[in-house]
């Protein structure tokens, strides 16, 4: 970590160093704001990063190249030759092995944040990104041993978007001063058609699912269709773009109200970029749905459904703002 001797919490000035724990975290460097932020930047690419590999192994039919958990055969941790195909074994271990690299990325967000003696709000965001990861472990050991049963993939994939979500809220707020003052810088109507947006969201997240689990891509050529979601796919993808249309309609909406009261801070930036990652979203959706949902582009749907649940959280956060804790540093 990067060590700023001199520098305050939170980007104000001082004259000596700030306040930090005691104990083993007092012998680690002091992480600058700067180090803060890109660990809480990493989070957020690595929270969306494990959507991207876990669609991957549904794909490419890869659940249960690994046929157990916590093992990924009865006799061995790691993949062996003649216990499956090679490529399944391989796929779905790397997705496992990844849950290590988050588990070291937030461990890492949080212990610079405790070392900068960051205000409880950071503390409690950070905590919940290796909390939540070992809940996605238990669910993805779940879902293999229960078969990849439709419902348990949408149970391990939603609380992902969760984490993506709160990652961003994360990031955001590391970038925030802890000693000024937060101020709400929307009106009421403003705030509440952010709520309704990400509720909004959460309905299109949750359909989505549902789709995949009527779908063709089970996860496992072994599982039949008795196992998927027994609703028609054609009402449901309906349902689900009707939701979504939802959604940029209110995002369209509340872009017209910031533009015209000139909001302050970066609520119409990310407002105008969750609308263009929409309009991608909504192509993406539309061709995969055309051309028989090929596997490359439900790969691409799902990555870009972190990336606009991330941005989503981001929106939320930029209704209340404090100053940054770096003077030549802007918010995010």
């Amino acid at each position: 970590m990067t060590s700023t001797s001199r520098a305050p919490k939170s980007g104000s000035p001082a004259t000596s160093d700030p306040p930090g724990p005691r104990g083993p975290l007092a012998r680690l460097p002091l992480p600058s704001v700067r180090l803060q932020k890109g660990l809480a930047l990493a989070n957020v690419m690595a929270q969306i990063g494990i959507m991207t590999t876990g669609v991957t192994v549904r794909v490419t039919a890869s659940g249960l190249g690994c046929e157990t958990w916590p093992r990924c055969n009865q006799d061995s941790f790691v993949p062996v030759a003649g216990a499956g195909p090679a490529l399944h074994q391989a796929i779905e271990f790397g997705n496992r092995l990844l849950t290590f690299v988050l588990v070291a990325v937030a461990a890492a967000l949080l212990l610079a944040l405790l070392r900068a003696g960051r205000r409880s709000e950071l503390i409690w965001l950070a905590l919940a990104m290796p909390a939540g990861i070992v809940a996605q472990a238990v669910i993805g050991g779940i879902t293999v041993l229960a078969g990849l049963v439709w419902w348990t993939v949408a149970l391990h994939l939603l609380p992902s978007m969760i984490l993506a979500w709160l990652a961003a809220v994360l990031f955001v707020r590391v970038g925030e001063s802890d000693d000024s003052p937060a101020r709400r810088v929307l009106p009421p109507p403003l705030s509440w058609l952010i709520v309704l947006s990400a509720v909004l969201l959460a309905g299109v997240l949750v359909t989505g699912t549902m789709v995949t689990g009527a779908g063709p891509h089970a996860g496992d050529a072994r599982i039949g269709a008795a196992d998927r979601l027994q609703m028609p796919i054609q009402w449901l993808v309906h349902f689900h773009a009707e939701l979504m249309v939802g959604y940029v309609c209110l995002l369209i909406g509340l872009a017209f109200g910031l533009l015209a009261l000139r909001a302050e801070g970066p609520a119409i930036r990310r407002c105008l970029i969750l609308i263009a990652l929409i309009a991608a979203q909504a192509v993406v959706g539309i061709t995969q749905y055309q051309l028989g949902v090929p596997e490359m582009l439900v790969v691409l749907h799902v990555t870009l459904a972190g990336a606009i649940t991330a941005v989503t959280g981001a929106l939320w956060a930029s209704a209340v703002i404090r100053e940054p804790a770096v003077a030549s540093a802007r918010a995010a």
